[in-house]
């Protein structure tokens, strides 16, 4: 699991060793809240589910260095902020 890791691909594919300590510890914080792996894999170990998800590139950062799932709906931001105030 941890040589992975040690591999320039997994740092070269996220772009950069501190996008990818960012992009694992999301994950990570997402998974123990009880979010499922978007991989198959007999492990259980998070930390290995994370390294698989990054490596089938089922996950990324934005470049705003928010955590995205590949298929997940684009964030439209203020687009859905609608103001339903007093009028």
């Amino acid at each position: 699991m941890l040589e992975e890791l040690k591999e320039e691909e997994i740092v070269n594919k996220v772009g950069g060793r501190f996008k990818l300590s960012t992009l694992i510890q999301k994950r990570l914080v997402q998974l123990n809240r009880g979010g499922r792996p978007l991989v198959n894999t007999e492990s259980d170990d998070k930390m290995e589910i994370v390294i698989q998800e990054i490596l089938q590139d089922k996950i990324f950062l934005t470049t705003k260095g928010e955590l995205k799932m590949v298929g997940e709906t684009p964030d439209l931001g203020d687009l859905l902020d609608l103001d339903v105030g007093d009028s």
